[in-house]
């Protein structure tokens, strides 16, 4: 376990400007964790994703605050180095006050700031958790919660109108206080506009290399399951142990490697 201090969200603001890719995972307990903090992660995601690999559900739907917090709390004891971001759960944060309680309890077990999916109707929300000390990331492209009313789990962006709302989303989100943005599953170019546009740390999956840092499954990037998506690498591929799959993960990010032009939409 390593005995430096955790990043803090102005560290990894001073990494985009100087052009420093960051290094992204999810991670659900302390012994991957460390196992991510030895590695040099820059940023543990304790995301809703544990509810289809943890939980073995069929969509991240179902997953509870409380499975955050409990996952959040394991992951805490397990990392020092890096930056701890919990995931909002559906249903978690459809009004400023009820956000407000939820996102209290994650930042009360260790997280660092609360992610949370969408924008519209969200954007009073982020600007409500901001005004009141939550360090708030978005995220938008594809949001996994959203999975039924979208059709399933399907590439976002395409059509004009498409980026066009998107980009406009990622604005409000930033001046409603977001510090952070999480692209999925969009074409790069337009994970390209989005992240040089904005001030705030952008992380894509499935979005390209021009955002600021990547960040991918834990269980995906280990190889784990059936069928990967495209945006995914089997980091174990020619690795003697997990531990050197987390080094050549973030070694691939820090230099450029990954995502190559095989993970683009």
């Amino acid at each position: 376990m390593s005995s430096q201090a955790s990043l803090t969200i102005t560290d990894l603001t001073k990494m985009k400007q100087a052009g420093e890719k960051i290094a992204m995972l999810t991670c659900y307990d302390a012994t991957f964790a460390a196992a991510m903090d030895q590695a040099g992660v820059d940023i543990i995601l304790i995301g809703d994703s544990l509810g289809m690999v943890v939980q073995g559900r069929n969509t991240t739907v179902p997953v509870s605050v409380e499975d955050i917090a409990y996952h959040t709390e394991a992951v805490a004891r397990g990392a020092q180095r890096p930056f701890l971001l919990g995931d909002m759960s559906f249903g978690s944060f459809h009004s400023p006050t009820v956000a407000f309680e939820n996102a209290r309890t994650l930042m009360a077990r260790g997280a660092h700031m609360v992610k949370l999916e969408g924008a519209g109707p969200y954007i009073e929300v982020v600007e409500y958790l901001a005004s009141r000390s939550i360090p708030v990331c978005g995220h938008l492209g594809l949001t996994p919660q959203s999975v039924h009313k979208l059709g399933g789990f399907r590439v976002q962006g395409r059509s004009e109108d498409a980026a066009e709302q998107l980009k406009r989303d990622a604005l409000a989100l930033q001046q409603a206080g977001a510090q952070m943005l999480v692209l999925e599953a969009i074409p790069a170019d337009l994970a390209g506009e989005v992240t040089a546009a904005l001030d705030i740390v952008v992380i894509g999956i499935g979005a390209g290399a021009q955002c600021d840092g990547q960040v991918l499954v834990m269980h995906d990037m280990l190889g784990l399951g059936a069928r990967l998506p495209k945006f995914v690498r089997n980091f174990m591929d020619g690795q003697p142990d997990i531990a050197s799959a987390f080094t050549s993960y973030v070694n691939d990010v820090r230099s450029g490697a990954f995502p190559a032009e095989e993970h683009l939409y």
